[in-house]
């Protein structure tokens, strides 16, 4: 298989076959990211021709005799008949709409029995195409994007140079509900800054509740020395949010979300683990985190954040 670089991909995508179609991000300017910092350029689509061979080799996997030895005599699991893939990239949704097609159609002639199509997408990837196009994809399979809209809190979007506002999250979503496209949201606990965790949370959850996401995907900031972010916090420009006003951000964020999703916090950003569905889980994970809140160690949390060496 094709890989460049470290692949990252949703916990929740750990049963789809990766495939990669694009490497590095279109974008490449959040402050506080170094996710793609590994990569010697900053964007580059997969020639069909190994995307090709990338599926001919996972279609080999799950049939070739000599294959499915090879993985019985390493104690593997017979390998399952693949139902969604992933495709890899920071955003290839915003590969454009006939390539987009294009790789559909070629995994569809390879895995005939594949339900679904996922990957990364940043919001203005939407943007690119028509209501039309979206439709179109919607029928080719793609569904269940994931989108790393970070806050609905427009200050902290343009200091982070996010490229994008929070309207265009709210406009971009409706379309995609319109086309069928279901999406997830990553939300990124801390960004607003110190002295803004809960009025970012709940700027976010006034955007997030004119949305429809499957699920919300919550992270917490971790500020490494190699991003734009360090940088600014030592020249006095940002202050870091402290862990339990992180803490109390998350749940401001779940008391004031007023759709049916799930959130979750998956991830080593992430020191505690919420799941839960909303409206019905509201007041349990609320309360289990103000319980937390009140009896926490900043102290001992930040130790934590400080020794998390990769994401």
């Amino acid at each position: 298989m094709h890989y460049t670089g470290t692949i990252w991909r949703p916990p929740y995508e750990a049963s789809s076959l990766l495939l990669q179609v694009t490497a590095g991000c279109t974008h490449h300017r959040c402050k506080f990211c170094t996710l793609y910092d590994d990569l010697p350029f900053r964007f580059k689509m997969s020639p069909m021709e190994d995307i090709e061979s990338d599926l001919l080799e996972a279609q080999l996997w799950g049939t070739d005799p000599v294959a499915m030895l090879s993985a019985r005599l390493q104690g593997l699991p017979r390998p399952e008949a693949v139902r969604r893939v992933f495709l890899v990239g920071a955003n290839p949704f915003v590969l454009t709409f006939r390539r987009l097609k294009d790789i559909g159609e070629l995994i569809h002639q390879y895995f005939p029995m594949v339900e679904s199509i996922g990957s990364f997408a940043r919001i203005t990837d939407v943007a690119l195409k028509s209501d039309e196009q979206l439709t179109e994809l919607h029928h080719l399979g793609y569904d269940g994007i994931t989108i790393g809209v970070e806050t609905g809190d427009d200050q902290a979007l343009a200091f982070m140079d996010k490229g994008y506002r929070s309207q265009d999250i709210v406009e971009q979503a409706g379309r995609l509900d319109a086309a069928g496209i279901s999406y997830n949201f990553f939300y990124l606990a801390g960004i607003s800054g110190a002295g803004r965790g809960v009025e970012g949370a709940l700027k976010s959850a006034e955007v997030f509740n004119r949305t429809h996401p499957l699920l919300i995907g919550s992270s917490m900031l971790t500020i490494f020395p190699e991003s734009r972010l360090y940088q600014e916090i030592r020249q006095g420009n940002w202050a870091e949010e402290g862990e339990i006003e992180k803490l109390a951000e998350l749940k401001a964020l779940i008391e004031n979300l007023t759709i049916s999703t799930r959130i979750v916090t998956d991830g080593a950003s992430n020191l505690i683990q919420v799941r839960g569905n909303l409206p019905e889980d509201q007041e349990r994970l609320a309360g289990s985190l103000d319980r937390l809140i009140r009896n926490a160690d900043e102290n001992a949390l930040r130790e934590y954040r400080v020794n998390l060496r990769h994401l």
